[in-house]
This record gives structure tokens, sequence and C-alpha cells, in this order.
């Protein structure tokens, strides 16, 4: 085969250089190509009655690009019965709101800080102000199980949830799980949908509902200072260098520690459970992890997210915010994490590590115990390990959650 030209077919054009060998693959191959898709909850960014109502009519407000184009449009719709939220306030204070925003947003248009999408999230859950609640975004925050005080700051019940997906991109070869988390824009790697800068993407809206659980930072951090983790840790970065390197990736982006490790593999031992009694299907169920050392850049972040993903009205049911209830999600965490102290296809699951065999990223997990269905998964199923949370028949030293809750 000769080498690769660095034509992309649908562009009709061809890149500066390649210098890497052609390959055959078949035709209708499935990892021909991967789509990249960028998913953003919409969340409340002011308490403001009135800065809500611009957001949320922005599409038409937008638009207007003075005063009285402005006062055009809301006459317009006043007297079609629309918009009527805005009629008790001033045009003066509307186009206000509006300019600042559209100046805002062509001065963040490239800005760097807005390819952060979880550390604004994190800090509307963690907060969970119920003044920033939105028709599309409902707070409520209940305490943690009983037995789970030590383990768990707080519990915060999502009864309505937007998630929008855009589609922005795509890859070749290799699925964009394995270069960034969810919630990053790819740079390399990633082939364009068009030769110029797209002015719009193809995006989908969905509805749901989740349930966040925030870890408690004291007894993560304590957690974290077994030695024995730390070699594990170092063993974890070994198993995802040699991954990379097999694939020809730089090992530095897209690492994750023993902590992202933890709040993976409960996440999914979580949405396992709760997919036998919500009333969803497990692959209707979506996690969003949020981990982030106190040395890391924004602060320390321990907290998962666990939401409906249903493009339809299923995602609004309420079955899955009713389980996240105190005494229900006790249980639900109890028997999530007694499944996982023995898998069926134990010893050979618990005896399992990333450098036996094919190069993989996970340890004792496995489509019996840990694995999700990967429109459910983040990372598709990678960084998984059934021992860093409960003792299982091979490793009682590195779990989280010991034999007696305290």
């Amino acid at each position: 085969m000769p080498r690769c030209r660095a034509r992309h077919p649908h562009l009709r054009n061809f890149d500066d250089s390649c210098d890497e060998q052609m390959k055959t693959i078949l035709l209708g191959a499935s990892n021909s190509w991967f789509p990249i898709t960028l998913s953003a909850l919409s969340i409340p960014i002011t308490s403001n009655q009135l800065e809500q109502l611009v957001n949320q009519n922005w599409t038409i407000l937008g638009k207007a690009s003075n005063f009285s184009a402005l006062d055009a449009v809301l006459q317009a719709f006043f007297a079609m019965g629309q918009l009527q939220e805005l009629s008790k306030y001033t045009t003066d204070k509307i186009w206000s709101l509006v300019e600042q925003k559209q100046l805002q947003q062509q001065s963040n248009f490239d800005d760097e800080s807005v390819r952060d999408l979880k550390t604004p999230e994190w800090q509307i859950f963690s907060a969970a102000d119920p003044n920033l609640n939105t028709p599309d975004f409902q707070l409520r925050t209940v305490n943690p199980p009983s037995g789970y005080e030590n383990y768990f700051s707080q519990v915060v019940l999502v009864e309505r949830l937007r998630e929008v997906r855009a589609l922005i991109g795509f890859t070749r070869i290799q699925s964009p799980g394995d270069f960034i988390d969810s919630g990053e824009i790819l740079t390399e790697h990633r082939v364009p949908l068009s030769r110029s800068k797209p002015k719009w993407v193809l995006a989908s809206e969905v509805k749901g509902e989740g349930i966040f659980i925030q870890f408690k930072e004291t007894t993560l951090h304590q957690w974290e200072q077994n030695q024995l983790l730390q070699d594990y840790e170092r063993q974890a970065f070994d198993a995802h260098k040699k991954w990379c390197n097999v694939r020809s990736l730089d090992p530095d982006k897209g690492k994750f520690g023993v902590r992202y490790i933890l709040l993976h593999s409960f996440a999914h031992a979580l949405m396992r459970q709760m997919a036998l009694e919500c009333g969803y299907n497990a692959a209707s169920l979506k996690e969003r992890i949020y981990s982030k050392r106190p040395e890391d850049e924004g602060g320390p972040m321990a907290g998962i997210l666990i939401y409906t993903a249903a493009p339809d009205s299923e995602g609004t049911l309420g079955g899955l915010v009713s389980l996240g209830e105190p005494k229900i999600l006790g249980y639900h965490i109890d028997q999530a994490l007694e499944q996982m102290r023995l898998c069926a296809s134990d010893p050979l699951c618990a005896e399992h590590t990333p450098f036996k065999g094919a190069t993989s990223l996970h340890w004792a997990a496995c489509h019996a115990c840990l694995f999700s269905p990967e429109t459910s998964c983040e990372r598709g199923n990678k960084y998984l390990d059934r021992a860093v949370l409960i003792p299982t028949v091979l490793s009682a030293d590195l779990a989280f959650f010991p034999e007696e809750k305290t």
C-alpha cells in the first residue's frame, strides 16, 4: 500500500501532509468513522428572573440588532399573546441585557475557558441553590443515606434536566473516548465537517432527570493517602502509557488517577442496580463524572451524576428521581456494592489486570459485573475496578467502602 495522500473525500481537498502508512479496511466497517458529539447540560447562570427569561427566549431576542428592532419584535409577539412573561418589564431593561449578552458572546467565542464544561456544572450541582431553578432545571437537596454520611456530603435530586448534544466532527479508526473526557473538545485527530468553519452544527435536545451524589472530600482525601493506593495509581499510569503507546497517542493527555477509577466504578455499579427498578432500560441511563484533586486547577471535584439519556418522553417519567430519597437510595447502594463483591466470572474477573493478555484499561471488571452499554459510559468501559469499591476475593486493601459502614 502507498503512503497516505492526506485527502479528505467528503471535503474534496488535501491536508498539508501525512506520513502515515495506508491500511486496508472493510468498506462497511463500524470503526471507519466515529462521531464527535459535544454534550452540555443547560444550567442556569443567574437567579435574576429577567436574565433567565432572556436566556430562555434567546433564539428570538438575540436576533435584534438595535433597540428599535427589539421593541418591534416584542410588540409583535405580545400582540399574538406570546412572551407574556416579558411584558411586565420595560424594553430598556430587556435591551440592556440583550446587548450585554451579545457583546459577551462575541468576546468569548474563541475563549479557551468555554471548553471546560464540567466545572460550571459541578459548581451548580454542588451549590444546589433553589433560587436558580428554571422550568428546564430543578434541583432539590436531600440528606445522604443512613450509614453513608461519612462517604457522601450531599445528594441532589435533579428533578428536571436539559441536555444538548451537538455533532462537531468525527475521527477515523479510533473512538473519541480514546482521546478526551466527556465535555471536552477534541482538536487534534478531529476531521472537520466542512471546508470552512461551520456557522451551525446538528444538535439534539434531551430532557430528563437525574441524581447527583457528592463524595465527602475529607474521607476521599484520607483514602487516597493509602500507600497501597499510591502504588496502584502508578501501575494504572503505566497501563495507561502502554495502552497509548500501542495507539500512538500522547500518554499525558487523558490520564486518570485512582479517584476517577473509584467514581467511575461506583457510577457503573449504581447504574446497573437502578436499571433494575427505576423503569428505564440500562441504555437510557448515562453518567457524568466530576473528578479533580485539590491540587488541580479549579479546586477539588468528587461527584457523579446519573441521569436519563432517552431522547423522547421516556426521559421524564420520574422513576429515577424517586430512587434518590435517602432510604431508597441507601438500599440501592447496599445492593450495588453487594453485587460487586462477587462476580459470576470470578476468580478470572477479580484477577484481571491491564497487563495480562490483550492491552486493556480495566482491572476487576467485565460484562457480568461492571460494564455498561457504551452509550451510557463516558469512557467506553475503561478505568473500572471493583477492588476500589468493595473487598473482592483477591483484594481487600484498596476498598473505599469497608465491610461495615460507620
